[in-house]
This record gives C-alpha cells, structure tokens and sequence, in this order.
C-alpha cells in the first residue's frame, strides 16, 4: 500500500471491539464532499462494506456532514451530533473545508474537534483528506497542500489513522483508471465514480486494520490524550443557551424546520432588534442560517466600539439555508464578557432581505 496515502497509527479497538458485541455506529463529519444527503458520497460505499463484511452487526450510521461548513461548525456540533449519539468510530473530513481559513485558526478548531471526540476513550477517529482544484500545484509536484500536512501533524500527535482520498483518486487518473470529468467535473465536488475512488481508498485502510488487529489480539487500552500541541486549541468550546440572552424588539425561538443540523432559532426580521448576553471565556463565534435574504449586524464587547458584520454572499448562495459561522476572534482575556448586537440592514445589492436567524451561540474557552 502507498504509505502517503494511507498512515495506519493506533489500531482502531473501540470499532472492533463493539462488533464483536453485535452493534457498531459509524459517525461522519465534513462538508459537502462527505454529506449524506445526496446518497452517493464516499461514505457510501463504506457504510456498505461495513454491511457485508460484519452481516450479523447491526450498523448505525450518523453521517453529521454540511456542505460549505468547516472545523470552526464541528467543534460545536461533536457532542450532540456524534458523542451523545454513541459513535464508536468517526471519520473526520476538512482538509478542503478550511482550507481557506488562516492556518492558526484552523490548527485551534481542527485540535479542538478532535480532542472532544477522543477524551472520553469511548471512539476511534480516522482522518479523510478531500481534493480541491488550488491543492493540484502542491500534489503535482510530490508535495503536500498545508490543509493536510497540518492534519498529518496532529494524526502523529494524536496517533489518529489517516486517508488521502484525494491522492488516491489522482493516482487513478494518472493511471488511466478513471477520467478527470469522471471524478471533479467542478474540481471539488466528485460525481459517483469520483466519490467509489474515495470510498474505495476508506475500505482499503479499513481492511488493513481489521487484519491487524486479528493479529495483535490486544486488549483496549484507554490513554490519556498527550499535551496539546496548540495552547489555544477549542476543546472546552461550548454553546450559550438562548435562555441566556436578553432581547430587545420582536424576537421569536423557534424550532427550525428549514435545516435539519439546527434545532431552533433566535430569530427576527426587525432592523434595529437587539440582543444581549453575558459569557465567560476568550472568545465567540456565531452560527447563523444565511443566504441573500439575510440581514447584517453590528456587534460591540464590553462596550466598546461598535463593529459592523458584511458577510459575502458568492452566486452559488440561495436565499438562506447554508449554515454559517461569523467568528468574532478568540484573543480576548479570559473572563466574563458583555456581549451586544443589533441587527441591521446590509445596504449592498447582494444583500436582499432582514431576516436574522441565529442556529448557535459558541463560547471560546
């Protein structure tokens, strides 16, 4: 097997060990390259293969994945979404999702994300590289895009397994197995052959670990996660309630039909609502249902100047319904904060409408 492509690390004991106990639950998480809403992404095939390789287990599948969302998103997710759900094994796929974020960004949200899901010794983890088009210059030359070297580093820290799906499905185009068009038409998003490559390479790694693990017989240990490689990494993030916050004009919480991954809104559509909230931590970030008929909004801590929020809003976004985070930095001092906003309207032709709908409230700590 290609070494680049798949790192086989720490066995994967908690999904083996819960197979021979008759009932696994496969998580996923990622973008639009993994969500399982389209019926034919890489998770797929390998939620097949968990099928027939295991027919007397009963398989639980929580594919998590949301297009056009990124690590930032996750962390605040992974309890509900995976933990709460009892995953045993997780597949982890951003390598294309931040991979325009800033590198020390991502470093605190990717790291975050995964010491969430491995502090309680309950689950695996496995890491999936994705492609994008600006990742080709980097792979052409025998190199390694810094998406996923960084995600590389913190699988050896982590002793996580890892899959360069993207590698893969390159070289099978290199080797005359599978056309370009056949795989990224777009350059990022596979059509189902594109997205076979992918699972293919998953089932692969999968296949190696079972055999290793029937030859090493070893019993789970659970070891304590080593120390961070980042000091301000997000794994105590957590989610305000909205009972927490204090508003001003015509509010509403309510369950949000609209979205599947959110559960309810604090909504508006008033220019000039407010809302209010006291957190303790370093840092915020704000998740929203948006689109072109969202409203801007203007924001201050700890009563200082206000800031305005002008979010772009590329032709690819509808009217709402992408999942989007506003990340309002996380250097503050740690400590109790004072929190104020008000909704206003864009001002830009792009921006179309006032509907404020927030899904999270994330606290830094």
């Amino acid at each position: 097997m290609n070494e680049t492509i798949w790192k086989h690390r720490k066995p994967l004991q908690h999904i083996w060990n819960k197979q021979l106990e008759g009932q696994i639950t496969v998580g996923f998480i990622g973008g639009s390259i993994t969500d399982g809403r389209p019926r034919h992404n890489w998770p797929e095939p390998v939620i097949a293969w968990f099928g027939e390789t295991f027919p007397q287990t009963r398989i639980i599948v929580e594919n998590a994945a949301i297009g056009a969302t990124g690590s930032e998103l996750a962390v605040f997710r992974a309890q509900r979404d995976l933990i709460d759900r009892g995953c045993d094994l997780v597949f982890i796929d951003y390598a294309v999702n931040d991979y325009g974020e800033v590198s020390d960004k991502r470093k605190r949200t990717r790291e975050g994300l995964v010491r969430k899901l491995l502090a309680d010794g309950q689950r695996d983890v496995v890491l999936v590289h994705t492609f994008c088009q600006d990742m080709y210059p980097d792979m052409e030359e025998g190199g390694v895009p810094d998406s996923i070297a960084e995600l590389e580093e913190l699988a050896d820290h982590y002793g996580i397994g890892s899959v360069w799906m993207g590698l893969h499905a390159l070289e099978e185009v290199r080797k005359g197995r599978m056309r370009w068009e056949e795989w990224l038409p777009d350059g990022l998003h596979p059509t189902s052959r594109g997205s076979l490559s992918y699972g293919q390479s998953v089932i692969a790694f999968l296949e190696k670990e079972l055999k290793l693990a029937k030859g090493t017989g070893q019993e789970q240990q659970d070891i304590a996660l080593p120390t961070p490689l980042h000091p301000k990494h997000w794994e105590l993030a957590a989610n305000l309630s909205f009972d927490q916050v204090q508003t001003e004009g015509p509010w509403v919480i309510r369950r949000f039909l609209h979205h599947i991954w959110i559960d309810q809104v604090l909504e508006t559509a008033a220019i000039g609502a407010k809302l209010a909230f006291t957190f303790e931590g370093r840092g915020l970030t704000l998740g929203f249902d948006f689109g072109k008929n969202a409203a801007e909004f203007r924001y201050k801590i700890d009563g200082g100047d206000w800031v305005t929020e002008r979010r772009d809003r590329p032709d690819w976004c509808g009217d709402d319904g992408w999942y989007r985070m506003s990340f309002l930095g996380d250097e503050l001092e740690f400590g109790k904060h004072y929190f104020e906003l008000e909704v206003i309207h864009g001002s830009r032709p792009d921006c179309k409408g006032t509907n404020f709908r927030l899904g999270n409230i994330g606290i830094i700590q």
